[in-house]
């Protein structure tokens, strides 16, 4: 029973931790409107290039899904 309590009370921690932990201050609050840590690096823009990425992502997600019915088509016969 006490083992069980103590699981309890590590996941209602572990559900919990995530509402009081932020990695970065409002950008808004106490700054006078301007941007927490000073102007971005490169004169702005913000925008990551994730368009190839995502190209080998889905690329290698249907690669592993054809991989994978070949397996069961093989196996059925």
């Amino acid at each position: 029973m006490k083992k069980r309590i103590i699981q309890i009370i590590v996941a209602g921690a572990f559900a919990v931790a995530p509402l009081c932990m932020f990695a970065q201050p409002n950008p808004g609050g106490g700054s006078g409107g301007d941007p927490v840590g000073g102007d971005p690096i490169g004169g702005g823009g913000g925008q990551a290039p994730i368009g190839g990425g995502v190209v080998l992502l889905i690329t290698l997600a249907s690669g592993y899904g054809l991989k994978k019915v070949y397996e069961l088509q093989k196996e059925k016969n």
